[in-house]
């Protein structure tokens, strides 16, 4: 805190003054009163008086002798008020004289335009509401103070108007999506966030326990094989908006809690759910940001229909140059990796060697929408296999702008088959991969119950929101990310 504000305080206090007031009625804010009256005639606001009372932060103070324009900022956006010594009380002057930036004001009056025609409240009477003990920022510059503003997100928000602006449009966004799939008879539901076991994706958990019943927990890492429950269940299409953690790296693509929306039908498969997704995408980014060709860092990115839709190996030939046949077989697809520098482990199957490829080569070059559809049954734990082609899955990723967006497949409803690839993920977590999937007999029993044929897909909101508001760190949309412990704290 600040010695000078602090002494403020104290001189308020002596006033008689409450610096931290309980309550203060605004029926209206700025953005309400600025859309009524701000077309109003100068001489039509003189004459109708029109009163009320307004409430925000002081961001700015400019005096001239006994009066003074404060700028205070709402919700909704800033207001000027016009304040002279002699039209409010001595004590309210008083009150002024001992204000500071920051500080929160409550203020009634009438009123006017300048001669410069900005709307203002003429003020007639004066009252703190809450007096800050910290100056604001002015500005943030470089590297160690964009960590700061993550860390301080509320002083972020107040002095950076546009990272407000994010999470407004974030919020759109998400409700939104709601309006979208809720039209289309879609239920919303909940899931566990703490379960037995981790499913539903190759990812490391966080790890917990529960005294009471004496438990190891996991925070999920995926709703997946719950909601998977549901559609055997008889609730053949649902939705779930919420919150998955996963125990791996920070970088400005990933957050070890982050935000996704994963949703299942019945009765569909993935080329049902790519159509959806094209629909979904474009549906949110009409309705919130009114286009659909929008700019992310420095292309231009067109989300009209319909998206490319390629296989791992032509996305491979055709943005690494490589002959797809040099992916046929195991050999040949280790040389091609060892020629381009990538690194194998000694377990991969071609599968994997053929995905790392991609993912060192092609991805980041994915910068207009791209589905790569088709994966290696071998990366695909939980997709269905082609019927004629049982080592390749009727799965689907989305890349957009150099990275991936969503994730979808025809559901494996084989409870046979779905615990022979259980069983080898069991070893491979053996041999140590610490991603890899653990057996979920609660899960296996339900498929035994019969999945009707269902396709499910999961879409980063995250990654969707850095997409729609030109954000390249998830740091940027997410209010509260992860950090580093302070090495101190500045007092």
């Amino acid at each position: 805190m600040e010695k000078h504000r602090v002494q403020k305080l104290e001189q308020l206090k002596s006033y008689g003054v409450t610096p931290y007031v309980n309550t203060f009625k605004i029926p209206f804010s700025s953005k309400e009163i600025k859309e009524k009256y701000s077309d109003s005639d100068k001489n039509e606001l003189l004459n109708a008086k029109y009163r009320f009372s307004i409430a925000g932060r002081v961001m700015s103070i400019r005096e001239f002798g006994k009066a003074a324009f404060i700028t205070i900022k709402d919700r909704t956006g800033d207001f000027q008020v016009y304040l002279k010594k002699g039209e409010i009380s001595e004590e309210e002057y008083k009150v002024f004289k001992a204000t500071d930036t920051g500080d929160f004001i409550g203020t009634s009056g009438f009123l006017f335009k300048t001669k410069t025609g900005e709307l203002t409240l003429f003020a007639e009477s004066y009252k703190i509401l809450t007096k800050s003990l910290r100056d604001l920022p002015e500005k943030w510059h470089g590297l160690k103070d964009v960590e700061k503003r993550y860390r301080q997100r509320y002083t972020d928000l107040i002095v950076n108007e546009h990272v407000k602006d994010i999470f407004v449009t974030r919020s759109a966004v998400i409700k939104r999506i709601r309006e979208f799939f809720n039209k289309r008879d879609f239920l919303e539901v909940e899931t566990p966030m703490m379960q037995p076991i981790a499913g539903g994706a190759t990812a490391k958990p966080f790890v917990t326990h529960h005294n009471a019943l004496d438990m190891k927990l996991y925070l999920r890492i995926a709703p997946e094989l719950y909601l998977k429950r549901l559609v055997i269940g008889g609730l053949e299409k649902v939705y779930e908006i919420n919150r998955n953690f996963r125990n791996e790296g920070v970088s400005t693509r990933h957050n070890p809690e982050f935000t996704m929306i994963e949703w299942y039908m019945a009765y569909a498969d993935y080329h049902d759910m790519m159509s959806l997704t094209e629909e979904l995408i474009n549906d949110v980014s009409a309705n919130v940001l009114g286009k659909t060709t929008i700019e992310y860092n420095n292309e231009t990115i067109s989300l009209k229909r319909p998206w490319p839709r390629l296989t791992l190996e032509e996305a491979i030939e055709k943005y690494a140059h490589i002959d797809r046949k040099k992916l046929s077989d195991f050999e040949s697809a280790k040389q091609t990796a060892q020629e381009n520098s990538i690194k194998i482990d000694e377990s991969w199957g071609k599968g994997k060697i053929v995905l790392e490829i991609f993912e060192e080569l092609v991805e980041e070059k994915l910068i207009q929408p791209t589905f790569i559809i088709d994966y290696p049954k071998e990366v695909s734990p939980l997709s269905k296999s082609k019927a004629d082609d049982p080592e390749t899955t009727e799965r689907f990723e989305l890349f957009i702008a150099g990275f991936e967006m969503a994730n979808g497949f025809n559901e494996l409803n084989d409870p046979i088959d779905q615990k022979e690839r259980f069983e080898k993920q069991v070893l491979a977590k053996d041999a140590g991969d610490e991603e890899a999937h653990l057996m979920d007999k609660d899960f296996l029993r339900a498929l035994e119950y019969g999945l009707p044929p269902t396709a499910g897909e999961g879409l980063g909101i995250d990654r969707l929101i850095m997409l729609l508001t030109n954000s390249k760190s998830i740091r940027e949309v997410i209010l509260f990310p992860h950090m580093r412990p302070e090495d101190d704290y500045d007092e």
